[in-house]
């Protein structure tokens, strides 16, 4: 895979969980989220969303989340979430 596809896929992983992670957050600023953002410290994030946006990432990119992965850190940004699904796959391409 070349560097341009690899940034492509991530700019689409990143896209995929920015939508789904605004249009699941009943905050209006939640709008205005960048890719950086803690969701959690933010207070955007119930338990029962953090579970949702678990089952989605799963569904939506053909990944399985192992029990040691599934931490507030890595759930915390986008960008955190889109190095996890990009890592997960990478690990499972090889």
């Amino acid at each position: 895979m070349s560097i341009d596809q690899i940034s492509t896929d991530s700019s689409h992983v990143a896209a995929s969980i920015r939508d789904y992670m605004t249009s699941g957050m009943s905050s209006p600023s939640a709008q205005a989220l960048t890719d950086d953002d803690n969701i959690f410290e933010l207070g955007f994030v119930t338990s029962l969303f953090a579970m949702q946006l678990l089952d989605f990432v799963e569904e939506e990119f053909s990944v399985e989340i192992p029990d040691d992965e599934i931490t507030l850190a890595n759930f915390s940004s986008v960008a955190r979430l889109t190095a996890l699904v990009t890592r997960l796959r990478d690990d499972h391409a090889a």
